[in-house]
């Protein structure tokens, strides 16, 4: 049983005639004639008794009419709701970050963009970067925000912005009115640094090495506002991305003098993934702001 035999079964139903049904359809009267009887076959019996040039329901054939247009009741309806939902701005996105962007780069914008779209509903995963590319893998994510490059050949990146690395002392150490230094100057410091596992541990280590400096690790935490809370009290020392400066915070930091000490935040998709209209919406958002 094919939609289009529906379709011309309540057509004939309606006109009470083979050829205005076809007209009606666009479509030969033969051809009609001929999904009819097939539609018949298929039923084992008949719909409608041929009286000369006008035909009429059986009793069967007034039984499966309304079963027939609430199916095809259906068919407009669902159709209709793929269409709205393609041309509108609505719907659910799962956004994907890792937690030393989350807090200092989400919160504005994801209120300018809910402002915009009311009718997006959005829904954040704040993982570690290892996580959020599994979860843009098995598509439980539709976007993630991290630290670039990452691997894998199957997603797709778009770089967001590229901030400056800072070396985090307390109010009161020699260096820290110094308007840049280089990590060689802290060679001597205690480090309080991210545990493994977040991408900017590898960051900070990676500029440690270009001093070639091998930070005394003495306290690690999986959030920069525990270590920036720790450099405050006099702990150690610690490096922290831009974004994560705190104005009102016991620390003074301090720009580290290494072209390469930077972080570069990107959003990421899985390569080829079917997209919302409000998923592009989002991803323009971001790139705009």
């Amino acid at each position: 049983m094919e939609l289009h035999q529906l379709r011309y079964f309540c057509a004939v139903a309606e006109t009470g005639s083979f050829s205005r049904a076809a007209e009606h359809s666009h479509v030969s009267q033969p051809s009609l004639s001929q999904q009819i009887m097939k539609l018949e076959d298929e039923l084992g019996a008949r719909l409608f008794d041929r009286l000369g040039r006008s035909v009429r329901l059986t009793d069967l054939g007034k039984t499966f009419l309304p079963r027939a247009r609430a199916v095809l009741r259906e068919l407009e309806a669902a159709r209709g709701d793929v269409v709205e939902r393609k041309d509108s701005i609505s719907g659910l996105i799962t956004v994907g970050v890792i937690p030393t962007v989350a807090p200092y780069f989400l919160p504005s914008r994801l209120t300018s963009f809910s402002r915009k779209f009311p009718q997006a509903e959005i829904t954040v995963v704040e993982e570690i970067t290892p996580v959020l590319l599994e979860r843009l893998r098995a598509s439980t994510i539709d976007v993630a925000i991290l630290a670039l490059p990452i691997r894998g050949h199957e997603f797709e990146t778009t770089p967001l912005l590229t901030e400056r690395l800072f070396a985090a002392l307390p109010k009161n150490h020699k260096l820290a009115k110094r308007r840049s230094l280089s990590l060689k100057d802290l060679r001597s410091e205690p480090f309080l640094l991210l545990r493994d596992g977040h991408c900017f541990r590898d960051t900070a280590v990676a500029a440690c090495d270009r001093a070639r400096l091998h930070p005394q690790v003495i306290f690690e935490s999986g959030q920069f506002s525990s270590l920036l809370s720790m450099v405050g009290a006099g702990m150690g020392v610690s490096i922290v991305p831009e974004m994560a400066i705190e104005k009102k915070s016991h620390c003074r930091y301090v720009h580290i003098s290494d072209e390469q000490a930077t972080r570069t935040i990107g959003m990421a998709v899985l390569r080829g993934r079917s997209l919302t209209r409000a998923h592009h919406a989002f991803l323009a958002h971001l790139r705009a702001t």
